[in-house]
């Protein structure tokens, strides 16, 4: 589509607004905050009412935190989660035991989770493990082979070889190469973002999908639910049906309250023809590959696959795709020939995160590597709202004298996650991680390199909601030749950005960093 028609792609000022009201309204901070505001008005009350009765209410809310405590250390709750519950519950026992039993209840999602965990069943052996790939692999590089096998054992993400890895530097590279592998796809094209939002990078993909469905490809489209509040209209599945292209909601948002809307699809995946799929964190937004400016310069990275682990990315697609469906089809996808790469190099294992099961995958990965390194780790992420694992691991690998750099935000997109993240600045910088801002803007990326021979490239933040809450998915690379390009995108990246130091967190402002600290305590609900 030209340039000429973004308007009739794109929402009305007006509308983006509204939707933006509401995004603020029904998200997770607007239930805290309204809820909060009905726990105040209803103890204000009751002590009205009630007066001569406060000795008894205090006393009877002490005795239950006191219950509540001893329930909560003896949980099998994250031990940084358990400080959040037992700080809401000692401040406010009505109000943060019903948000806990709330949020433990799985309201509106057992039958999702015995779906999703009746697909895997399904598929967990539909891809197998090609002889020999894991024997040498583990000759290569035996704790890689060691993770190969975690990650195996945590759904079918079988180790390939025989896939080629071209790395993007940029959302604008990504983009201009999808156009090109869009154009040529025959059979059938997958594609699940967390963001789709119309304008000229969607506007020019649909023209294509449109195009390729008139002429008989099978084309799917799932993106997340917020996108109806945020982005795009409710209608907007239908407008797509009318153009011959199926299309989902993931977790559509309803007046209906459900613990379920807290696991939201964070993924980026696109799939061509089953030999051809793209991951990273860009997703099909004009901010992605800085057509619109929106806080600095974009930076943003992503991978093309071709070859056989196309495969993993099209059956996790799958997955989520059948959720709703009676009859699955996942064999005639799956068994579509797929030719080896005969100049590929190295190892790669697509792979991806549920919340909805406890393997955390995409947390154990960077541990597993943070905690293997001998040079350096280097790592890109938008957000750093760590729990104490994370923390620990990032700051062992830098007191065990390996290089750890992390590139975060210069130009924040939001001041909460933004004042979060400063929180951990002090004690990381006194472990020897060394944390650098990109000051041309905001950086979206989120990449591990390690030791020139092991990287991460996927959808993953070090972020509560990416390794607890979201459906994710990543390429763990192993040898591969790429990685040389992703490290020395993270060099480039580096010199342009300015050093976090000791002295210059004295300079910080302390309005943000009494903001952060407030919310330090809530930060595994947010």
């Amino acid at each position: 589509m030209k340039d000429s028609n973004e308007t009739n792609l794109g929402l009305s000022l007006l509308e983006k607004g509204r939707r933006g009201f509401g995004r603020v309204i029904f998200s997770r901070v607007g239930l805290i905050v309204l809820l909060l505001l009905v726990q105040i008005l209803i103890l204000a009350g009751v002590l009205i009412r009630f007066w001569d009765a406060t000795p008894f209410y205090f006393g009877a809310s002490g005795l239950f935190s006191f219950c509540m405590v001893i329930y909560l250390l003896n949980s099998d709750t994250d031990p940084t989660a358990k400080i959040t519950w037992l700080v809401l519950i000692m401040l406010m026992p009505i109000f943060g035991t019903s948000l806990y039993l709330f949020v433990k209840s799985d309201l509106g999602h057992r039958l999702e989770r015995r779906r999703l965990n009746s697909l895997f069943e399904q598929t967990d052996n539909s891809i197998e493990q090609k002889s020999g790939v894991f024997e040498a692999l583990a000759a290569e590089n035996s704790g890689a082979a060691a993770l190969a096998r975690y990650i195996r054992r945590a759904g079918c993400f079988p180790v390939y070889d025989g896939t080629d890895v071209t790395y993007f530097p940029s959302g604008e590279a990504k983009w201009e190469e999808m156009i090109r592998q869009l154009q040529n796809a025959k059979s059938f094209i997958f594609l699940e973002y967390f963001i789709i939002d119309e304008g000229l990078m969607w506007g020019k993909v649909l023209e294509i999908l449109a195009q390729k469905a008139a002429e008989g490809v099978d084309v799917r489209v799932m993106y997340d639910g917020t996108c109806e509040f945020t982005k795009l209209p409710s209608s907007y599945p239908k407008k797509l049906a009318e153009l011959g292209i199926k299309c989902k909601m993931f977790s559509r948002l309803t007046p209906f309250v459900s613990t379920y809307f807290n696991y939201r699809d964070h993924r980026k995946i696109l799939v061509i023809d089953g030999h051809t799929a793209f991951n990273g964190g860009v997703n099909l937004s004009d901010e992605y590959i800085n057509h619109i400016n929106l806080h600095g310069h974009w930076k943003d990275t992503a991978v093309m696959l071709k070859g056989e682990a196309v495969k993993s990315f099209t059956l996790m697609f799958l997955q989520l795709w059948n959720m709703s469906e009676k009859e699955t089809d996942f064999g005639r996808f799956l068994s579509v020939p797929v030719q080896a790469s005969g100049h590929a190099s190295g190892f790669v294992i697509p792979y991806g995160d549920c919340p909805l099961n406890n393997h955390k995958l995409g947390e154990r990965v960077y541990m597993d590597i943070l905690n293997r390194a001998e040079r350096y780790v280097h790592i890109m992420t938008p957000y750093l709202i760590l729990d104490g694992e994370m923390e620990t691991a990032l700051k062992y690998a830098a007191e065990r004298g390996v290089d750890v750099k992390l590139i975060l935000p210069g130009v924040p997109d939001k001041l909460s996650p933004y004042a979060l993240a400063r929180t951990h600045y002090a004690s990381l910088l006194a472990s020897g991680v060394q944390i650098y801002e990109y000051t041309p803007g905001f950086v979206h990326a989120k990449v591990f390199v390690c030791d020139d021979r092991e990287a991460v490239c996927g959808t993953i933040n070090l972020d509560y909601r990416s390794l607890y809450h979201h459906f994710e998915c990543a390429t763990y690379l192993c040898g591969t030749n790429c990685i040389a390009d992703m490290e020395k995108d993270f060099r480039s990246t580096l010199e342009e950005c300015r050093l976090v130091t000791t002295e210059s967190l004295r300079h910080e402002k302390r309005l943000l960093l009494l903001f952060g600290m407030l919310l330090k305590s809530i930060a595994p609900l947010m």
